[in-house]
């Protein structure tokens, strides 16, 4: 049979499973099982006939840093492997009719892609963290085709993130996916976007304008008229809008369809007060039949800024306590599922936490998902992050890039409130400040409806690159880095004393702490030693909270972090390798006392909970037992004996000096029906035991 010049392809039982039977809409179908992989470079390796029996098989995600990205230098090495890798997956493919597209997706892959299909190249990707897409349709034929990834994680000047304390995870750490198009219709390497663009420039109770923003391809051999419609939905699956829109596409060409409409009396989505979301279904056409189907979950809300009331949410004073939130776990670095992301935010939905900010580069999608659904504001950012020897205009043209990535793929998230333009860059003012004025002109032209942010540390208040972006967040460690003198609340003060009408946020402050170090007095901690007791980053936080508590000019605050995270030039703490200033531990199975403090400062679900809890084994024969609570009262039980009952102050309670007796002892917390049980053991020292018998 002769097969045309471009075919289309769907996949057959190799993968195990077809195409959805989705008549005239795109298919999307997972490629995740039945990789071939190799830590190293390997001559050749994209030609089809290339021997990789020898390799490793993988399933995605997958990265090759899972081990050593985690394990420190106190491990024999002091770097973790940064450099090439190699993936290969072969795939028995049909011929469809040659009115079809098919695209290939990485949902992430760090950090310069290069992927080849039968030998042949199909394009490069510099970038490790958003979406991007090929279309591979004129390299595929009928029958056995191989996919060969060429993936690297190596340093390149020209790539962010140029630094940064955090283990850059390389490989095809997110998931990969066909895509099965028509041949005119959404444009599906328009910057790894969804396709579809929802903004809503003016909102009301009476209505919200909306602006539907939808890129065309047309890959025809003629000009094709398009006919774009987009249905908007509310929660329940009621219509509420219908707009539609012609337009003429050239052959081999994009064009972009505009189109306008209001809502009338919108339901705003509110945060975690009611997070509500509308949908928009949007189809192409042609005078023929339907091309494709597309549907976006969307919502309506303003966000404004205030240098006295904090963040407005609607128009109304919102209260952002966030969490930072790296992307990684134990054992799996950075190649996390989606029940992993399920269940992180479960978390940080647990501790009640209001708003989460995506740290230090754009996160799956998925986590958006997440943040839109349970009503949790989210900060994100390109990964511009540590020092940038030279500005060159290479790196420049990056991190432009890699923000369209980052804006043009989560612009339909009403929980996305700012856009992060770095983090912490270090290096000359000039060409840094330089650097950020072009990155948040880009961001205006991209999406002008929303604020640009950059987290400042390390330098001048008043450092030029601190005045480029709409909004300024800071990260202070007062209390932890030893160089960093005086309190949060008195830098706070004089920072909104010599800027009254500049509104800012603290995006990162925190202390680590190592659930197996256990001391209820802890003296000064030396961040860079060995020694990091829980009950050191309780005090932290307790101290540090109650001055952010008492300034509502500081529109947000976000705990460094609400995970343990994985940095592997650390060395400090109770395990090389890690950040250990989380809340809850890396492998997730530890909530630290911490947590419960500000779930009790933050959630509405009741809260009893005695801490030092792993303190378990005491040499004293008297102890303090503190409870976080937010029960307007506790009483204490010892040994099944009440011993006082005293009132909450600012979710805290503390008895002094309660008397245990040797051997095993119950200590037991309550409000009514809620309480909390622990069981210390005293041992008395050897020669306090025979002090006592000789008197």
């Amino acid at each position: 049979m002769s097969l045309p010049r471009v075919l289309i392809f769907t996949l057959v039982a190799c993968l195990g499973l077809a195409l959805p039977a989705l008549a005239q809409t795109h298919a999307t179908s997972p490629l995740d099982t039945g990789w071939r992989f190799l830590k190293a470079d390997a001559k050749g390796a994209e030609a089809p006939a290339f021997d990789d029996s020898q390799w490793r098989v993988a399933t995605l995600p997958h990265t090759a840093n899972a081990g050593d990205g985690e394990d420190g230098p106190t491990a024999g090495n002091s770097d973790y492997y940064r450099g090439t890798m190699w993936y290969r997956k072969a795939l028995e493919l049909k011929a469809l009719p040659a009115s079809k597209r098919l695209y290939l997706q990485f949902d992430g892959a760090a950090l310069v892609t290069d992927v080849f299909v039968n030998g042949s190249f199909v394009g490069r990707h510099e970038g490790g963290y958003a979406i991007f897409r090929f279309d591979i349709s004129r390299f595929v034929t009928a029958g056995r085709n191989v996919i060969a990834v060429r993936v690297s994680n190596a340093l390149w000047p020209h790539i962010a993130p140029p630094g940064g304390d955090f283990t850059v995870y390389g490989g095809l750490y997110r998931n990969v996916s066909l895509i099965e198009a028509r041949e005119a219709g959404f444009d599906w390497l328009e910057k790894g976007s969804p396709a579809v663009a929802v903004t809503t420039p003016k909102v009301s109770a009476q209505g919200a304008e909306l602006n539907i923003r939808v890129p065309l391809r047309n890959t025809r051999t003629q000009a094709a008229r398009l006919i774009v419609q987009t249905r908007i939905f509310d929660a329940a699956g009621k219509p509420v809008l219908s707009l539609s829109k012609a337009i003429n596409v050239a052959a081999g060409a994009t064009a972009q369809a505009d189109l306008k409409g209001e809502v009338k009396s919108p339901r705003l989505w509110n945060g975690r007060k009611d997070p509500y979301l509308y949908s928009a279904v949007t189809e192409v056409s042609d005078d023929r039949a339907t091309l494709d189907r597309s549907s976006i979950a969307f919502g309506i809300r303003t966000v404004r800024f205030d240098a006295q009331k904090g963040l407005l949410l609607n128009g109304q004073p919102y209260e952002v306590n966030g969490v930072n939130l790296h992307a990684s776990r134990a054992g799996k670095g950075g190649a996390i599922t989606r029940a992993d992301i399920a269940e992180d935010f479960d978390l940080i939905d647990e501790m009640g936490a209001t708003a989460v900010r995506l740290v230090h580069y754009p996160h799956a999608q998925m986590a958006y998902d997440e943040a839109d659904r349970r009503g949790l504001l989210v900060l994100t950012e390109i990964p511009l992050v540590g020092h940038v020897p030279v500005v060159t205009q290479t790196l420049r043209d990056n991190a432009a890039e890699q923000l369209r990535e980052l804006i043009r793929q989560n612009l339909n998230h009403p929980s996305v409130i700012a856009w992060g333009l770095g983090n912490e860059v270090h290096g000359e003012t000039p060409a840094i400040a330089g650097l950020l004025r072009e990155l948040n002109a880009v961001a205006k032209s991209e999406d002008a409806s929303r604020a640009t942010i950059y987290a400042h540390c390390c330098v001048a208040d008043d450092d030029a690159r601190a005045l480029v972006t709409d909004q300024l967040g800071f990260n202070r460690y007062f209390g932890w880095y030893p160089e960093q003198k005086g309190t949060l609340g008195e830098w706070a003060d004089t920072y909104h004393k010599r800027f009254p009408t500049k509104p800012f946020a603290v995006t990162e402050y925190g202390a680590g702490a190592s659930i197996s170090h256990q001391d209820d007095t802890p003296g000064l901690v030396v961040p860079a030693s060995g020694w990091h007791p829980e009950q050191y980053q309780a005090l932290y936080h307790e101290t540090n909270w109650a001055m952010l508590k008492a300034r509502p000019y500081i529109w947000g605050r976000f705990v460094w972090q609400m995970f343990d995270a994985a940095s592997d030039g650390r060395n400090e703490g109770e395990k090389s390798g890690l950040n250990d200033k989380g809340l809850v531990t890396y492998d997730r199975q530890t909530r630290k006392d911490a947590f419960w403090f500000y779930k009790a400062q933050w959630s509405k679900a009741p809260v009893v909970y005695i801490t030092s809890r792993r303190f378990n084994q005491r040499r004293e024969p008297r102890a303090d037992v503190k409870i976080y609570t937010n029960q307007p009262q506790i009483t204490l039980t010892v040994n099944g004996a009440k011993l006082a009952t005293q009132t909450a102050v600012n979710g805290v309670v503390i008895f002094k000096s309660v008397p245990l007796n040797p051997g095993v002892n119950t200590i037991q917390a309550e409000n009514g029906a809620f309480y909390d049980r622990v069981r210390w053991a005293f041992n008395p020292p050897v020669e306090s035991l025979i002090s006592a018998s000789e008197r």
